[in-house]
């Protein structure tokens, strides 16, 4: 009787996701014309600074770090203002929120110049946009795409009920590159959180702007995003309907809000661009290498000599002597416990800086994290977790090159003997290693990874608890005070009954 019960339920499932599949499906991509980058632009401000100061570097990248949030959010807007030509953007989260609606307003006015733009993102981060996507779709300058769409425009999480394995990949890029000249890489996402004001939990995160010899390189790479499989022409997806300006009555909504003003402020006093098309934005000239995943990947499953995390393991080569790394959600699972292990063993000094349970914004990463966290201590790793605190001034520089304080973790960096920093999106977890397609750039400069390896010895300016194991039991020790506790940071009984059954369940391939 049971097994007749549990053979019903089975064929009750398969049959009503079978037709699911079958009602909701994805439209066929054939015929889809997919335009490349355009050459550099000749004319314009941006290229009037940079066409003498790239045959002056010719073979270098230069190099200017976005450290806080505000700068992040003003250089995206400048550069878009100064298009005269091409802009590329590709991001996995795009927020329906001030930010966001200002970017989106800045690309349309790009585009009524003519300045030809092209949108690419992951499905996945556009809830609450698609009414301004169609609006975007309309004008004859702009193209967006959407990465493994979903095939339900309402309530698309259900999507995930009958189509797991194709949407469980995702698009975790980020770039915005500007006339072939100027890009923007690194961790940050659109959306307020990523730029350091407002009211939601602030995210310290990093970004760098790069000119020479790196932008055609992510230029092409753009492309080969641009024409996979997984891609799809957003019109496809949200339809074609008359729409009137979404975007600005958006932006209009927010007229009167303290957060416009102050964004405004941001954008008055940045000098960024400015300074960048004066030619004398301080950039460090140097040999960076781009290091991404091929688009491929969204497709299933790729040799792991062609994933972004064993390219990067390439590239970086033999680590000598320290490794500092960031990641917002680090779960080093039990292959990177052990090529923590090995590293330790040799001599190197290894510290990774994650979110606290207090501070994190996904509790089942922590869990993935937690779990694997005594024998990383047992190994030699040092381990640090951010602090949840406020950031009264979003401008705050006092985590040094992980940008301004905040609530929670985004950052994805590292460095490497003094000499090499990592800066992407990579993330020290499963997902960012299997499923979701990644990228960043690999820069030689000592100067940046010193800033790394400096705020590690400083116990990251008494913002983070540094995590040890005394008597088998872990404690966490806060740097200003030097005081201990034995209890996790954030933890309260609804948590920690979560915490262990998440690193029971067979989920780390996910996290």
């Amino acid at each position: 009787m049971i097994l007749k019960a549990l053979f019903f339920i089975v064929a009750v499932v398969g049959s009503t996701i079978l037709i699911a599949r079958l009602t909701f499906t994805i439209p066929e991509i054939e015929g889809r014309i997919d335009t490349t980058v355009l050459p550099k632009a000749t004319s314009g401000p941006l290229a009037e600074s940079l066409i003498e100061l790239e045959a002056a570097h010719e073979g270098l990248t230069g190099i200017a770090p976005l450290q806080s949030g505000a700068d992040a959010f003003a250089a995206r807007i400048l550069l878009a203002d100064a298009a005269v030509s091409s802009i590329d953007a590709q991001y996995y989260i795009w927020h329906a929120d001030l930010t966001g609606t200002l970017l989106l307003d800045a690309l349309v006015r790009a585009a009524d110049r003519g300045v030809r733009v092209r949108l690419l993102l992951d499905d996945n981060g556009t809830t609450g946009i698609d009414t301004e996507i169609a609006a975007l779709v309309a004008h004859p300058n702009i193209e967006v795409r959407l990465y493994n769409p979903f095939n339900l425009r309402t309530a698309k999480i259900l999507s995930y009920g009958f189509d797991f394995f194709r949407l469980n990949r995702r698009m975790h890029n980020k770039s915005f590159t500007v006339d072939g000249r100027a890009t923007i890489v690194g961790g940050r996402n659109v959306g307020d959180e990523y730029f350091g004001t407002g009211s939601t939990p602030l995210f310290v995160d990093f970004d760098v702007m790069a000119v020479g010899d790196i932008v055609p390189q992510i230029a092409a790479g753009f492309d080969r995003y641009w024409a996979a499989l997984s891609v799809y022409p957003a019109d496809l997806i949200v339809g074609i309907h008359k729409v009137n300006d979404p975007i600005g009555t958006r932006l209009a909504g927010f007229k009167g809000d303290s957060q416009m003003s102050e964004y405004k402020a941001i954008l008055d006093s940045s000098n960024i661009v400015a300074a960048l098309a004066a030619g004398e934005l301080d950039l460090e000239w140097t040999t960076t290498v781009l290091v991404s995943d091929d688009p491929i990947k969204g497709q299933g499953a790729v040799p792991r000599e062609d994933l972004l995390a064993s390219r990067l393991k390439n590239a970086v080569g033999d680590i000598k002597t320290r490794f500092d790394g960031v990641s917002a959600y680090f779960v080093p699972g039990s292959g990177g416990v052990e090529a923590f292990a090995t590293l330790a063993a040799r001599g190197v000094d290894v510290r990774m800086l994650t979110n606290s349970m207090e501070a994190t914004d996904v509790l089942p990463v922590h869990a993935g994290y937690a779990k694997r966290r005594k024998a990383m201590l047992e190994s030699g790793v040092g381990l640090f977790e951010l602090r949840s605190k406020a950031a009264p001034d979003a401008r705050s520089n006092r985590l040094g090159p992980f940008g301004s304080t905040g609530a929670s973790l985004h950052s994805k960096t590292f460095a490497i003997d003094g000499e090499r920093i990592f800066v992407g999106s990579f993330n020290f977890d499963p997902r960012s290693t299997r499923l979701n397609t990644e990228m960043g750039l690999l820069i030689n400069s000592e100067q940046m990874a010193q800033k790394v390896h400096k705020a590690f010895d400083e116990g990251i300016k008494g913002l983070a608890w540094r995590v040890e194991q005394r008597d088998g039991k872990l404690v966490w020790i806060d740097s200003n005070t030097g005081s201990v506790s034995t209890s996790e940071p954030g933890s309260n009984i609804l948590r920690s009954i979560a915490l262990t059954v998440v690193g029971w369940l067979p989920v780390e391939w996910l996290l």
